[in-house]
């Protein structure tokens, strides 16, 4: 804690005033351009990896970048994403995963998880990636943890598409989705696309 209360005095003493007009704009308001959704993994920083200041990105996190498919039951990811794209009026949005990512690692040994109940049940969701990897290779171990990590993203990108306010805001030309995989090691990022299924690229 003593950590954290050291950064809060370090950031009202020499950060705040230097953007005090930018804070002042936002007091009241925001209009970001980009809902971001990315794993809750404490080694990515969506506002470090894209040099973006306060105010322009909306960012949701959870385990594995997960989006679970439209229902008429409410979660706090189907509420965000309707208020990014509905009210907020973002223009695009960037569902990112990473290299050596946990829930990904769990995904591919569910087994591992009868202690965590409520884990194992979210990560239900990455289904889909699992079989989808698994019908391309014959088998599924850890030595495909980028394979699969990758086919998660795609595949939430698809859950995406079935939210309704994403889906009438992309068949207007008003939303774009991007498919993004950020790479601890290099602090490199490939993009993906979503009817290929093909490794992702470098940016």
């Amino acid at each position: 804690m003593k950590k954290l209360l050291a950064g809060v005095a370090e950031f009202q003493q020499n950060v705040f005033p230097e953007h005090k007009a930018l804070f002042g704009e936002l007091a009241n308001s925001q209009n970001p351009e980009t809902l971001f959704i990315t794993c809750s993994d404490s080694r990515i920083d969506p506002n470090l990896l894209t040099q973006s200041k306060p105010g322009d990105l909306f960012i949701c996190r959870n385990a594995g970048n997960i989006i679970p498919p439209h229902s008429q039951s409410t979660g706090g990811m189907t509420a965000s994403i309707e208020y990014a794209v509905a009210v907020l009026g973002v223009r695009q949005i960037v569902i990112c995963g990473h290299t050596d990512c946990g829930a990904m690692k769990g995904a591919l040994d569910l087994a591992s998880l009868d202690d965590l109940p409520h884990v194992k049940e979210w990560l239900g969701h990455t289904r889909s990636a699992i079989e989808v990897v698994k019908a391309q290779h014959g088998s599924l171990d850890q030595s495909l943890l980028r394979r699969v990590t990758e086919e998660n993203v795609l595949q939430q990108l698809q859950n995406l598409k079935t939210h309704p306010a994403v889906a009438a805001k992309v068949a207007c030309g008003e939303l774009t989705l991007h498919a993004w995989l950020y790479e601890i090691e290099t602090g490199g990022v490939c993009c993906g696309n979503s009817d290929e299924h093909k490794e992702f690229q470098p940016i």
